[in-house]
Protein backbone atom coordinates (compact mmCIF):
# COMPACT_ATOMS: atom_id res chain seq x y z
CA UNK A 1 0.00 0.00 0.00
CA UNK A 2 1.62 3.11 -0.80
CA UNK A 3 1.84 6.31 1.20
CA UNK A 4 -0.16 8.95 -0.47
CA UNK A 5 0.25 12.74 0.91
CA UNK A 6 -3.72 14.06 1.42
CA UNK A 7 -4.67 16.77 -0.92
CA UNK A 8 -7.92 18.90 0.82
CA UNK A 9 -8.88 20.15 -2.60
CA UNK A 10 -8.90 16.63 -4.01
CA UNK A 11 -12.09 15.59 -1.93
CA UNK A 12 -13.35 19.30 -3.04
CA UNK A 13 -12.67 18.43 -6.57
CA UNK A 14 -15.08 15.33 -5.97
CA UNK A 15 -17.71 17.09 -3.98
CA UNK A 16 -18.04 19.48 -6.94
CA UNK A 17 -18.08 16.70 -9.41
CA UNK A 18 -20.89 14.84 -7.39
CA UNK A 19 -22.65 17.85 -6.72
CA UNK A 20 -22.89 18.46 -11.09
CA UNK A 21 -23.98 15.00 -11.61
CA UNK A 22 -26.82 15.39 -9.24
CA UNK A 23 -27.95 18.37 -10.91
CA UNK A 24 -27.65 17.34 -14.28
CA UNK A 25 -29.28 14.24 -13.98
CA UNK A 26 -32.52 16.11 -12.18
CA UNK A 27 -32.74 18.61 -14.72
CA UNK A 28 -31.08 17.37 -17.53
CA UNK A 29 -28.04 18.46 -19.34
CA UNK A 30 -29.72 20.96 -22.22
CA UNK A 31 -31.62 20.74 -25.67
CA UNK A 32 -30.03 18.01 -28.18
CA UNK A 33 -27.39 19.36 -29.88
CA UNK A 34 -26.13 21.09 -26.77
CA UNK A 35 -25.37 18.47 -24.20
CA UNK A 36 -22.44 17.77 -22.85
CA UNK A 37 -21.28 14.25 -21.65
CA UNK A 38 -18.67 12.49 -20.25
CA UNK A 39 -18.27 8.81 -20.43
CA UNK A 40 -18.58 6.16 -17.97
CA UNK A 41 -15.42 4.87 -16.46
CA UNK A 42 -14.61 1.98 -14.56
CA UNK A 43 -10.87 2.34 -12.67
CA UNK A 44 -9.48 -1.03 -10.98
CA UNK A 45 -5.95 -2.11 -9.93
CA UNK A 46 -3.65 -4.90 -9.59
CA UNK A 47 -0.43 -6.02 -8.45
CA UNK A 48 1.32 -4.18 -11.10
CA UNK A 49 -1.27 -1.68 -13.17
CA UNK A 50 -4.01 0.52 -12.92
CA UNK A 51 -6.37 0.16 -15.23
CA UNK A 52 -8.94 2.53 -16.92
CA UNK A 53 -11.96 1.39 -19.16
CA UNK A 54 -14.16 4.66 -20.30
CA UNK A 55 -17.49 3.14 -22.78
CA UNK A 56 -16.85 5.55 -25.87
CA UNK A 57 -19.17 3.90 -28.51
CA UNK A 58 -19.45 5.18 -31.69
CA UNK A 59 -16.13 7.19 -31.78
CA UNK A 60 -13.43 6.81 -33.78
CA UNK A 61 -10.06 5.82 -32.36
CA UNK A 62 -8.58 9.59 -34.10
CA UNK A 63 -10.96 11.55 -31.89
CA UNK A 64 -9.69 10.02 -29.06
CA UNK A 65 -6.94 12.27 -27.31
CA UNK A 66 -5.33 11.00 -24.38
CA UNK A 67 -2.86 13.03 -21.82
CA UNK A 68 -0.66 12.05 -18.67
CA UNK A 69 1.06 14.10 -16.38
CA UNK A 70 2.99 13.16 -13.51
CA UNK A 71 -0.26 12.58 -11.01
CA UNK A 72 -2.65 12.47 -13.63
CA UNK A 73 -4.31 11.21 -16.91
CA UNK A 74 -6.97 13.29 -18.67
CA UNK A 75 -9.23 12.06 -21.64
CA UNK A 76 -10.59 14.42 -23.93
CA UNK A 77 -12.26 14.28 -27.48
CA UNK A 78 -15.64 14.72 -29.29
CA UNK A 79 -18.47 12.11 -30.60
CA UNK A 80 -19.69 13.72 -33.65
CA UNK A 81 -23.22 14.01 -34.82
CA UNK A 82 -24.00 11.70 -37.75
CA UNK A 83 -25.90 14.54 -39.53
CA UNK A 84 -27.79 12.89 -42.68
CA UNK A 85 -29.95 15.52 -44.37
CA UNK A 86 -31.97 12.84 -45.88
CA UNK A 87 -33.15 11.76 -42.44
CA UNK A 88 -35.89 12.91 -40.39
CA UNK A 89 -35.27 12.72 -36.71
CA UNK A 90 -37.83 12.29 -34.87
CA UNK A 91 -35.93 11.53 -31.53
CA UNK A 92 -31.91 12.48 -30.97
CA UNK A 93 -31.16 10.65 -27.11
CA UNK A 94 -27.58 9.52 -27.69
CA UNK A 95 -25.23 12.31 -26.57
CA UNK A 96 -22.22 13.67 -28.77
CA UNK A 97 -20.28 16.53 -28.74
CA UNK A 98 -17.41 17.16 -26.53
CA UNK A 99 -16.18 15.85 -23.64
CA UNK A 100 -13.09 15.49 -21.34
CA UNK A 101 -12.16 13.42 -18.22
CA UNK A 102 -9.37 13.88 -15.44
CA UNK A 103 -8.26 11.18 -13.07
CA UNK A 104 -6.02 11.57 -10.46
CA UNK A 105 -3.27 9.00 -10.42
CA UNK A 106 -2.49 8.07 -6.09
CA UNK A 107 0.30 5.72 -6.89
CA UNK A 108 3.88 6.42 -9.15
CA UNK A 109 3.73 5.16 -12.14
CA UNK A 110 5.40 5.42 -15.68
CA UNK A 111 3.93 7.54 -17.80
CA UNK A 112 5.91 6.30 -20.96
CA UNK A 113 4.51 3.06 -20.33
CA UNK A 114 0.86 3.79 -20.30
CA UNK A 115 -1.01 1.66 -22.70
CA UNK A 116 -4.13 2.21 -24.44
CA UNK A 117 -5.90 0.07 -26.81
CA UNK A 118 -9.81 0.85 -28.72
CA UNK A 119 -11.94 -2.18 -29.20
CA UNK A 120 -15.40 -2.45 -29.62
CA UNK A 121 -16.14 1.07 -27.95
CA UNK A 122 -14.18 0.40 -25.16
CA UNK A 123 -10.83 2.65 -24.63
CA UNK A 124 -8.81 0.71 -21.75
CA UNK A 125 -5.63 2.36 -20.54
CA UNK A 126 -2.53 0.16 -18.87
CA UNK A 127 -1.25 2.14 -16.33
CA UNK A 128 2.30 0.21 -14.72
CA UNK A 129 2.82 1.32 -11.61
CA UNK A 130 6.68 2.41 -10.15
CA UNK A 131 8.48 -0.65 -8.72
CA UNK A 132 8.57 1.15 -5.31
CA UNK A 133 4.86 1.19 -4.70
CA UNK A 134 4.90 -2.31 -6.01
CA UNK A 135 4.44 -4.81 -2.71
CA UNK A 136 7.58 -6.85 -1.69
CA UNK A 137 7.61 -9.96 -0.01
CA UNK A 138 10.57 -9.60 2.46
CA UNK A 139 11.90 -12.94 4.08
CA UNK A 140 12.18 -12.91 8.21
CA UNK A 141 15.81 -13.95 8.82
CA UNK A 142 16.41 -16.92 11.46
CA UNK A 143 18.95 -16.78 13.93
Amino acid sequence: MAIVRWDPFKDLEELQERVNRVFQDHFGRGHAGERTWAPIVDIYEDENNIVLRAELPGMRKEDINIEVTKDSLSITGERKFDSDEKKNYVRVERPYGPFARTFAINAPFDASAVKASYKDGILELTIPKSEEVKPKKIEVAAE
